[in-house]
């Protein structure tokens, strides 16, 4: 039997159905909806020891709050080739961050979605949802799973092509968002889970890696000659940015998001070091993200192919880098405590996580985009 909706309905923890209630239900943390900075979530208010680091790093952060204003905003409007609604988004990113399980990001999404209208009761409607967040849950999880079959059922379920990618940009940015609560949280001494979390999935193969197939997009790019103002001034910032190069044109279908992306890599790059390179070829072994994890070269590469786990206990940039990707509800003070023992300060602790949180993004994206098999 087909799911009946309502206005401001009670979520299950799957948010293509809906329990059948007339009543709306209020969310778990109601306030957590009107929180101004939908980045941090009101870290910035509770993390008085970290004010100093926070100012620091208040560009990258600024970057990252116009992103989440960008991806989601309080009224939305869809077209006939932007389809994703308000209710899509934030339940994609509700699932995402039900997945990491970071308790904060629950509260706010969940909060902002409960007085949303879902979609209407149609079987197409309920398909369409529901394969939304199943591809979701998918590449939050483990995203080496995503094939072109995965995409496929998206564009069959009929989102278009600046949907897929807008969608991807979603789950990428809460991953991000996510492991940069977690990473506070750790830094300030408070537990990320509440709730119980979900078990990680094993890392990516080492078979994976064998490949040396180059990144193909796996949708039509924007054409040149048929590009808005919007998109080329897109492509033109994006220029000379590491990293982006052969998947601007795909990226762009969503212009907005591609320059936020974009602006935040410039800003997260000025404090990068071989530290922050080795963290993010961690992340992407973890994740199986071949085209990033072939910039890695020296003796790590090797160690990390073996076995991540022996390479973590000689690194504790290995093993940090790989508890954030894998877990990062179960992210704690104690993970950072090797690099204090080694005379890391906060600043340049906060510079690592950061790294690993943005390629938590970066990966899934080229992954699912341009590795799908």
């Amino acid at each position: 039997m087909e799911q009946r909706r309502s206005p401001g309905h009670d979520h299950w923890f799957y948010e293509s159905q809906t329990r059948p209630n007339t009543t709306a239900t209020a969310p778990l943390v109601p306030e957590a909806a009107y929180i101004e900075d939908r980045f941090l979530l009101g870290l910035q208010q509770e993390a008085t020891a970290l004010q100093p680091l926070l100012t620091r790093f208040q560009p990258t952060l600024l970057a990252a709050r116009d992103l989440s204003q960008i991806l989601f905003p309080d009224t939305l409007a869809t077209s006939l080739t932007h389809t994703l609604t308000l209710y899509d988004r934030l339940s994609t990113a509700l699932t995402v961050a039900q997945v990491a399980g970071v308790q904060r990001l629950c509260n706010h999404y969940s909060a902002r979605l409960n007085p949303l209208p879902g979609p209407d009761s149609s079987r197409e409607s309920n398909n369409r949802l529901t394969q939304i967040t199943q591809y979701a849950r998918q590449l939050a999880m483990q995203p080496e799973l995503i094939t072109t079959n995965s995409i496929s059922a998206l564009d069959a379920v009929g989102l278009s092509e600046p949907d897929i990618v807008t969608l991807n940009q979603l789950i990428g940015f809460v991953s991000y968002q996510s492991r940069v609560v977690a990473s506070l949280h750790a830094m300030m001494g408070l537990p990320v889970r509440w709730i119980p979390g979900v078990s990680p999935p094993p890392d990516a193969s080492a078979a994976l890696f064998a490949s040396s197939a180059g990144w193909q997009p796996a949708l039509k790019p924007v054409e040149l000659r048929y590009a808005s103002a919007e998109q080329l001034a897109a492509v033109t910032f994006c220029q000379g940015i590491d990293g982006v190069d052969d998947a601007i044109w795909l990226l762009v279908h969503d212009a907005q998001a591609l320059y936020g992306f974009a602006t935040l890599k410039q800003r997260l790059s000025t404090h990068f070091a071989a530290e922050e390179a080795l963290a993010q070829a961690v992340c992407a072994r973890v994740l199986g993200c071949r085209r990033q994890f072939g910039q890695l070269t020296g003796e790590w590469r090797a160690a990390l192919l073996q076995d991540v786990e022996n390479a973590g206990t000689a690194s504790p940039v290995i093993a940090i880098g790989a508890q954030l990707t894998r877990q990062p509800d179960r992210f704690s003070a104690a993970h950072l405590q090797p690099l204090l023992n080694a005379g890391w300060g906060t600043e340049r602790i906060f510079t690592l996580l950061q790294a690993v949180a943005f390629a938590n993004w970066q990966d899934r994206v080229l992954m699912a985009l341009g590795e799908t098999r």
